[in-house]
């Protein structure tokens, strides 16, 4: 039974809301993640002020997109949907990963519709603005393997695969992506590990995004144009006294120390307990800064 859209559509971009109040946070997920990924941050952010996820085109629930790739791509249709949305500006934007390059971009770009930021270990994009041939190879390697699994998607071998893993078999679903994907038959396996941190009731919506091939040509398409996204940041662009908080996985990464910087109220911080995806491992902390980055806005 195909699972309904818990919000609705604006834009043609499915939005899921809760709580009440201003600023309204906007949440931005990773290259190739959805609102549910934020689905243990929603709930504690809505106990203290109105927050918003969505599914950028191709993920989640949203239909599939006829623009391109880029972080700039993202941020236009992310300001369409909101100006759509009815909800007030400006906003708190919280990105992880390739969705903290998003919403950098959002703020250049339209300074006036943001109130704060919080970067939840964001892309070092120093890695991929011209990367080497290890970095393009590892990168064609990834849009290969995405569009090979939209083939598999439209097969229902993903769908099938990730049921079974999900449900606490690991041996035929690994057989049968070596059989289907050759090299890309850890691809399931990776998806699930992250499935597998979020509520249970989740699981079959994740499963039903990923058994449709948009999804993986999205991400191809993410993967594709990283070097391109990484680029259209003015990296010397200071914030002013923008609130600002930078959590990072590692402490020893630069970039993400210039990015604190860039603010006169910024922020860093070191979440060594957490991997990458901080918003299911550490859901409370992140909540905490979203809730940081409010008060200062409020207090203004």
């Amino acid at each position: 039974m195909k699972i309904p859209a818990p919000g609705r559509f604006v834009n043609g971009l499915h939005v899921w809301a809760a709580g009440q109040g201003t600023p309204v946070v906007v949440l931005e997920a990773g290259i190739a993640a959805s609102s549910v990924s934020w689905s243990l941050v929603q709930p504690r952010v809505a106990e203290f002020t109105r927050v918003l996820s969505y599914d950028r085109a191709g993920f989640g629930w949203s239909a599939a997109g006829t623009g391109g790739g880029t972080a700039l791509d993202a941020a236009g249709s992310l300001r369409r949907m909101l100006e759509q949305s009815g909800e007030p500006p400006p906003f708190v934007l919280v990105g992880h990963s390739f969705g903290g390059l998003i919403v950098r971009v959002f703020q250049q770009r339209f300074p006036g519709l943001v109130a704060g930021l919080v970067l939840v270990d964001p892309v070092v994009r120093g890695d991929w603005r011209a990367p080497g041939e290890a970095r393009r190879r590892m990168l064609k390697r990834g849009a290969m393997l995405s569009r090979r699994g939209a083939l598999l998607a439209r097969m229902g071998i993903v769908r099938l695969a990730l049921k079974l893993l999900t449900g606490g078999s690991r041996r035929i679903p690994q057989l049968m992506a070596r059989v289907s994907a050759g090299s890309g038959a850890g691809v399931t396996d990776r998806l699930t590990a992250e499935v597998r941190k979020m509520p249970r009731e989740y699981w079959p919506a994740i499963a039903q995004h990923w058994g449709e091939a948009r999804s993986f040509r999205a991400m191809a398409d993410n993967l594709e144009n990283l070097p391109v996204s990484a680029g259209q940041l003015e990296e010397d662009r200071g914030l002013g006294d923008l609130p600002l908080v930078v959590l990072a996985a590692r402490e020893e990464i630069p970039e993400h120390l210039r990015d604190a910087r860039l603010s006169s109220r910024g922020d860093h911080i070191v979440m060594a307990d957490s991997g990458h995806w901080m918003q299911l491992d550490a859901p409370a902390a992140v909540a905490d800064a979203i809730g940081r980055v409010v008060a200062q806005v409020r207090a203004r």
